[in-house]
């Protein structure tokens, strides 16, 4: 396996690297969990809980990384940069305030659009309850269930340098709906934003009105 590691920091000339494994919607076996832990005590690595639901093992040597990577068999959470990154998800079906158990719809996605070129790095959210638990409205297409136990979609979100609060696209849907305007969602964009171009800002080049149009009519 390719190392899959980002250089982290520079410290008196020696170069320190990361390396973050896939760990789909932040939940993880207590094997996975141990072969980390395994890994970064045996490679004297440092672990940190990231804002994106992964662990991070990082103050790695370039040169251990490949077999670093073999002793963990697991998958590295992003191997291109213009790419679905992550999809987050609230505990749902394990909270009390879950409306709907959305860990499935939420490992749907991920299985589908984990690693998918996209014109720019994408985010997903899945949330269980408007609570929104994950930060849902500031991902790039985000999946979010009402009062009612329905399911709304949601888009444009950004925490970056431009922050941007996400519009919803549709509320009131089923599961095989969401799915759906999700897939349109994905299409429209593929197809129609400049390369380099955050969802965000392509909504905003052809204004929302005209996105909401193009997205609902295709699904």
């Amino acid at each position: 396996m390719a190392h899959y590691g980002n250089l982290q920091k520079i410290r008196d000339g020696k170069r320190k690297y990361g390396i973050t494994p896939h760990i789909p919607g932040g939940f993880i076996t207590p094997e996975n969990l141990e072969k980390i832990a395994k890994v970064a005590k045996k490679y004297n690595g440092v672990i940190k809980i990231t804002s994106g639901q992964r662990i991070l093992i990082t103050n790695l040597e370039e040169n251990d990384l490949p077999q670093i990577w073999d002793e963990l068999h697991m998958e590295p959470a992003v191997k291109t940069q213009n790419s679905v990154k992550n999809v987050e998800m609230c505990p749902a079906g394990y909270c009390k305030r879950s409306k709907f158990n959305t860990i499935g719809i939420g490992m749907k996605l991920s299985k589908k659009y984990q690693w998918m070129d996209m014109p720019c790095r994408t985010k997903i959210g899945v949330a269980g309850c408007r609570n929104a638990c994950g930060s849902v409205y500031s991902k790039d297409v985000g999946v979010i269930a009402d009062i009612n136990g329905k399911l709304m979609v949601t888009a444009g979100g950004s925490a970056g340098y431009n922050p941007r609060i996400a519009d919803i696209i549709a509320n009131d849907l089923s599961e095989e709906d969401t799915l759906n305007l999700v897939d349109s969602i994905f299409d429209y964009y593929k197809e129609n934003a400049h390369d380099g171009e955050k969802l965000s800002f392509f909504i905003e080049r052809i204004s929302i009105e005209n996105f909401k149009k193009e997205v609902l009519s295709r699904f």
